[in-house]
């Protein structure tokens, strides 16, 4: 069985360090075997989650596309930046949405016993660790099984190539390691 990840960085911005470092830990993914959908969630814009809203015209069509994409993969690669020390807002839009039942749906179907890894990027010397904290509590919350490693690399700004890579070697092998531990996992709970 091959294992299916989605991977996104829940930054919309053109250049973002967590965009880098997600695709970093894709490669891993690949190379243990998986098939990954690298996606940007500024290619899903969502209005500010609204139960008003959603009564009166339902679930956005982005909110359906991305929901349906969580659906369809056993795992999530998500490297979050970290806004004044917890998750972002476009993370936590797209979550809430995606989180919303259709009609006669299970509750949080695109979620339960979804499998995560977490990874951040930030310029503090933290490396967005605290959000990470925030990111691993709401996914644990609503059924996504998040495994413990984590990497947060700090000084962001100073830490990539120009290529994408990561300049420290060690680094670049652990967030490969971080994507090659996900699918190696999916692979033993899906057999």
């Amino acid at each position: 069985m091959t294992p299916r990840i989605l991977a996104f960085a829940g930054s919309t911005r053109r250049d973002s360090f967590n965009k880098k470092l997600v695709s970093i830990a894709v490669k891993g993914a690949r190379a243990a075997g998986a098939e990954v959908a690298l996606i940007d969630l500024k290619d899903f814009p969502l209005p500010l989650f609204d139960q008003d809203l959603e009564a009166e015209q339902g679930m956005p069509e982005n909110g359906k596309k991305l929901k349906q994409l969580f659906i369809d993969h056993d795992g999530l690669l998500i490297a979050s930046p970290e806004y004044n020390s917890s998750v972002t807002a476009a993370l936590k839009n797209a979550i809430d949405w995606v989180s919303r039942p259709a009609p006669g749906e299970p509750s949080l179907v695109a979620f339960r016993s979804k499998v995560a890894t977490l990874m951040s990027a930030s310029p503090g010397a933290l490396g967005g660790l605290r959000g990470l904290v925030h990111v691993r509590s709401i996914l644990g919350n609503i059924g996504v099984i998040v495994l413990p490693d984590q990497i947060a690399v700090a000084r962001a700004h100073e830490a990539f190539r120009p290529d994408g890579s990561l300049l420290d070697p060690n680094q670049q092998a652990g967030i490969e390691g971080l994507g090659k531990t996900l699918a190696s996992f999916l692979v033993k709970v899906k057999a």
